[in-house]
C-alpha cells in the first residue's frame, strides 16, 4: 500500500459564508461551489491552499453546532489513499489491526468515495481516494 496524504482537514463554523470569505480574502484560499444536502440541512465549502484542502461545514437545525457551544471547531482530517481499491484495502487493513470503523466505504453525497476510521482516543479520520 501507498503512504496516505492529508487530503482535508474538516471545520464547524457558525458563519458558513463568513469564513468562507475569511478564507478566501485574507488567506488566499481558492473555494469551490458550495455543496447543500436540502434533507440534512448540511452545507459546506471545501477551500483549496495547493493541494490541501479545508473543509468548512454547517448544518441547520436539530444537529445544528451552536455558535460558542461544542460541537464548533476540529470536525475530521481525511487521508488520501489513492483510489478506491486503496480505500478498500486500507480500511480492510485497519480493521484487521483492530481499529474502529465508523463508516464503511461509500460515495457521499459531495462525491467523495471515503470510509471512516476512529483513532485510539476516538478522533474520525476519512480514508478518502
Amino acid at each position: 500500500m501507498t503512504s496516505l496524504r492529508v487530503h482535508h482537514v474538516g471545520l464547524w463554523v457558525a458563519d458558513l459564508e463568513g469564513m468562507r470569505q475569511f478564507y478566501v480574502e485574507a488567506l488566499g484560499g481558492k473555494s469551490g461551489p458550495r455543496y447543500a444536502n436540502p434533507q440534512t440541512g448540511f452545507r459546506s465549502y471545501f477551500v483549496a491552499f495547493g493541494d490541501c484542502r479545508l473543509e468548512l461545514m454547517w448544518q441547520e437545525g436539530p444537529g445544528r453546532r451552536e455558535p460558542k457551544g461544542e460541537g464548533l471547531g476540529y470536525a475530521h482530517v481525511a487521508m488520501s489513499a489513492g483510489g478506491r481499491d486503496e480505500v478498500d484495502a486500507r480500511i480492510a487493513a485497519l480493521r484487521a489491526g483492530g481499529a474502529r470503523v465508523l463508516g464503511e466505504p461509500r460515495v457521499t453525497g459531495d462525491g467523495y468515495y471515503e470510509a471512516i476510521i476512529a483513532d485510539p482516543e476516538g478522533n474520525p479520520i476519512e480514508i478518502v481516494e
